[in-house]
């Protein structure tokens, strides 16, 4: 389900909400094996080939950088932000990569709203909790403190 703010005043509002999950999305090779070539990431992780079944990870996986990727575009599908200018991701406090996301797995985030805060007039901070769960896997792939500016 997706949460909508109205403005920085809805913002403020959102401090200590849970935004639930998203839909399951899957992470196909094509996907890993693009990423993998766009930042020069060259490795064995990352291919279907059979230098990458042996990789000690069980076969080709995403790279990490790949899964802190897909938190602002899942936070997207969580939170719909109206009458405001723009929000981008301002940075990264905390990130942690547990577990790796293996070809052709599928991904969801679970995002909370932590603190929610005003820089300066017209301009609001937000750490967003994020967790990027794996189907069918015990540990989480992804948890990161992303920080958000909004402005209005």
């Amino acid at each position: 389900m997706t949460t909508t703010v109205h403005g920085l005043a809805g913002l403020a509002e959102l401090a200590g909400t849970d935004l639930g999950r998203t839909r399951w999305v899957p992470v196909h090779q094509e996907h890993v094996a693009a990423f993998a070539h766009a930042t020069h990431a060259d490795t064995h992780a990352h291919h279907a080939d059979e230098e990458g079944a042996e990789s000690p990870l069980g076969g080709p996986v995403a790279d990490g950088f790949h899964t802190l990727g897909l938190v602002g575009t899942l936070v997207d599908r969580l939170l719909e932000f109206q009458e405001i200018r723009m929000n981008v991701i301002y940075g990264v406090n905390r990130v942690r990569l547990p577990s790796p996301v293996p070809r052709g797995a599928r991904v969801r985030l679970h995002a909370g709203v932590g603190t929610v805060t005003e820089v300066r007039v017209g301009a609001m901070e937000m750490l967003v909790n994020a967790t990027v769960e794996v189907e069918g896997e015990p540990k989480p792939a992804c948890v990161a403190e992303v920080v958000y500016r909004i402005y209005g």
